[in-house]
């Protein structure tokens, strides 16, 4: 399957489940891939056959800065909404990840999920 990938969004927002961790903005680190069909693209080289990866970079920044959750689970499953908006994405991976919370160490979640909205586009 063919796969449109954003790696290292980085996000200044505020989102966390410990006290404090909402009052101030973090850096969160954002790695996305969606699987989708991208022949007809490639062949047309036409951009409304394909997923326009600058607009799912905004949608995807604004819905993490625009919200605050106590868990990153729920930010990563935020993030999947945005990249299932688009019917013609077949499956998908977020992986939210906040480089800045433990010394040592970088926190991170990951989902990976089919779209429940998923059709086939010719």
């Amino acid at each position: 399957m063919d796969r449109i990938a954003l790696r290292g969004i980085r996000v200044h927002a505020r989102h966390g489940a410990d006290p404090g961790e909402r009052e101030r903005d973090q850096i969160f680190v954002i790695d996305v891939e969606a699987e989708l069909d991208l022949s007809s693209a490639a062949s047309s080289d036409d951009i409304g056959k394909t997923v326009h990866y600058g607009d799912l970079y905004r949608r995807i920044v604004a819905s993490v800065r625009e919200r605050s959750h106590a868990l990153l689970e729920r930010v990563a499953s935020d993030v999947l909404a945005e990249i299932f908006s688009d019917a013609r994405v077949e499956r998908a991976r977020v992986t939210v990840a906040k480089p800045e919370l433990l010394d040592g160490a970088t926190p991170s979640v990951t989902l990976e999920r089919e779209n429940p909205r998923r059709r086939s586009v010719p």
